[in-house]
């Protein structure tokens, strides 16, 4: 419906439990026609309390979005225990905005400020404790498709973002696709294991998209990385050359091998800019495309190694059983499958035209290597071992 308020047209959005008019907004705390009500109205930078009346009208409906608050917006993190869900919380505290996480609270701390509600969301009523509150932005990262359709039919919001992966993507051999590209199958598990988690991203989606339509931003995040990455995949290279600074270290012969990484940071700056200027769509979140001989120098720039960097070609390395971009036994980022030749190649255009920004990558590096020394150096869920890499080293040195 319709109203004007203090001869001003506007509409009223039930979902938002709002009266919107031009620049102002309204939160009506008592929604009877013909009556007096309390209303908190933002216009520009100015803000205070008035009185308005609120009064039928006759104007057409506004059918614009909802728009979302610039600041002190009442935010909910599906998760934010860990990784992104935190740190995405903690960008939006720093701020002003008031953030509210639900999770079992067993994996680690939400950032500190913001309230942690515990739940488990494989329970019936997990979601009791939030589903009365009208939150301004949702934050979902879970690829369970049972997860994530309870959680759409539970919570109202006026912005929800779902941050997906590139995984949804049916190939990975085209360089610079963009959002466009053909789309994995759904699958019809409610529960899915790692082997359908691109399918299950994919029905993630489209459940969003059937609930909250123009008011979702679908974030396709390629490999995040980063201070707090915890798989070791993006520090992988500035930890092995800081293990070691003088001794040497095997890398692919690849030169203009692309590596694309998505600091988390700058993916987190991303999400919360989409609340605060209501930005909505399908954006592949990827990093900037490096060259590895770029990123590779990066990293002994930043631990200081100066010993033999040695070579091997692709073909070698597959035939001696090196792994290729994560796991045990592998080079980080190294990909040598040309079905995955566009893997680190994707398109990030479009959301750099919505204003998604990537810090230096030298920076990434340098704070990468500060995260892993708090780490010890570890080799976690990518790189090869001192014992298989001296090994390869001794069969590529050997004399002839």
């Amino acid at each position: 419906m319709t109203y004007r308020l203090d001869g001003l047209a506007g509409h009223f959005d039930d979902s938002w439990g709002m009266l919107v008019s031009g620049s102002l907004i309204c939160q009506c705390l008592d929604l009877s026609a013909l009556a007096v009500v309390e209303a908190q109205v933002a216009s520009g930078d100015a803000g205070g309390t008035a009185i308005a009346w609120v009064l039928p009208s006759v104007d057409t409906p506004d059918t614009r979005p909802p728009p979302c608050f610039g600041a002190g917006m009442d935010i909910l993190v599906l998760g934010g225990t860990q990784w992104v869900g935190r740190v995405v919380s903690r960008e939006a505290l720093e701020r002003g905005h008031l953030v509210t996480c639900l999770a079992r609270g067993v994996s680690g701390q939400v950032a500190d400020g913001a309230e942690l509600v515990t739940a488990d969301r494989s329970r019936p009523d997990a979601y009791d404790a939030v589903k009365a509150r009208r939150w301004d932005a949702v934050v979902e990262v879970s690829w369970q498709p049972g997860f994530v359709k309870a959680a759409l039919a539970a919570i109202s919001a006026g912005h929800w973002t779902y941050v997906s992966s590139g995984n949804v993507y049916l190939r990975h051999d085209e360089p610079g696709a963009d959002e466009s590209a053909e789309l994995q199958p759904t699958t019809h598990l409610e529960t899915v294991t790692r082997e359908q988690y691109g399918p299950a991203k994919r029905v993630c989606e489209d459940a969003s998209r059937e609930r909250y339509g123009d008011r979702l931003l679908v974030a396709r995040a390629g490999l995040i990385g980063g201070p707090g990455d915890h798989t070791g995949r993006s520090g992988a290279w500035v930890a092995r050359c800081a293990r070691d600074p003088h001794g040497a270290v095997l890398i692919p012969s690849e030169p203009d091998m692309a590596t694309q990484v998505v600091d988390v940071r700058d993916l987190a700056a991303f999400l919360v800019d989409s609340f605060e200027k209501h930005i909505v769509g399908t954006f592949n979140a990827v990093g900037p495309v490096v060259p590895f001989s770029e990123w590779f120098a990066l990293a002994r720039a930043a631990a200081q190694h100066d010993g033999q960097v040695v070579t091997a070609p692709s073909a070698w390395l597959v035939q001696q059983g090196v792994e290729e971009y994560m796991g045990p036994g592998s080079l980080a980022l190294w990909l040598a499958d040309p079905a995955f030749s566009g893997w680190s190649r994707r398109s990030g255009a479009k959301a750099r035209a919505e204003g998604m920004h990537h810090r230096p990558r030298a920076q990434m590096v340098a704070d990468l290597l500060e995260y892993e020394r708090t780490m010890n150096l570890t080799i976690r869920n990518a790189g090869l071992t001192p014992e298989h890499e001296a090994e390869l080293l001794r069969l590529l040195l050997k004399p002839a």
